[in-house]
């Protein structure tokens, strides 16, 4: 099937569906990998530089205010300190963004547990993750591809869902790895346009045509959205068979959880 996009309309319901070749680009794939080493350099540079002398600038402001005393100036200093805290927090998020670092240290499982938790604990939104125990075999290019779409889903439904719940689950279908994140917020409007970029779908796109994938949306007006990404297990299902399911939920610093 040619890679297209297709969007159904019936009241206020809007389907974007995203059709990939069956075969991988081995062009697409060298780009990818640029792109991902081109952020891992960025990342870095934000850590080493940018990071580090906001750090040095914060206690910089520290000691200001221990010098000044009680006064107006002091509390002027601390209201800096804190949107200065405010800032390191945002790049802190920024560079996890950039560079898989909970993927390359955590593995695939783990690191979809933590981006649940923390959207679940930076958000007030209930988490509800359904996920293998293990799912062992997985090459390196489709996990990086499967957390990157996770990453600009979470992202999407941060910004723009105004949702009060979402959901994460994985699980091997046949030959394919299947991905499916889903939310009850406000969902795409008539209106959107997905071709301007704006939800990060067209590069979720591109990432999982190179790996022969499809990226299928699904959005309905006031009744959530639901994302569905497959790519095909290269080395054939067999290796990758999961040993039971694990369902997580995480909501207000408490987390129920329960093997099946």
């Amino acid at each position: 099937m040619a890679a297209g996009r297709r969007t159904y309309a019936k009241g206020h319901k809007n389907v974007h569906e995203f059709c990939a070749p069956s075969s991988a680009s081995d062009l697409s794939l060298d780009l990818v990998r640029v792109q991902e080493e081109e952020r891992k350099r960025i990342s870095r540079e934000l850590h080493d530089e940018t990071g580090q002398g906001l750090m040095v600038l914060r206690l910089c402001l520290g000691a200001l205010a221990e010098e000044v005393g009680e006064s107006d100036t002091r509390s002027k200093i601390h209201q800096a300190m804190e949107l200065l805290d405010h800032t390191i927090g945002d790049l802190r998020r920024l560079i996890s963004r950039l560079s898989p670092r909970a993927l390359e240290e955590l593995g695939l499982l783990a690191a979809i547990r933590k981006e649940g938790r923390e959207l679940s604990r930076n958000t007030g939104m209930k988490a509800h993750l359904d996920l293998p125990q293990r799912m062992e075999g997985l090459d390196q290019e489709t996990q990086l591809t499967v957390y990157r779409c996770l990453q600009e889903a979470l992202h999407n439904i941060t910004k723009h869902a105004q949702a009060k719940n979402f959901s994460v689950r994985l699980e091997a279908e046949g030959s394919r790895l299947s991905l499916q994140i889903e939310d009850d917020g406000v969902g795409l409007s008539k209106k959107t346009n997905v071709r301007e970029g704006r939800y990060g779908l067209i590069g979720m796109k591109e990432r999982v045509a190179a790996l022969g994938g499809t990226v299928f949306l699904r959005s309905r007006k006031a009744k959530g959205t639901v994302l569905n990404v497959k790519v095909p297990l290269a080395g054939g299902p067999a290796v990758r068979r999961s040993s039971g399911r694990e369902v997580i939920t995480f909501m207000k610093g408490v987390v129920a959880r329960r093997a099946s």
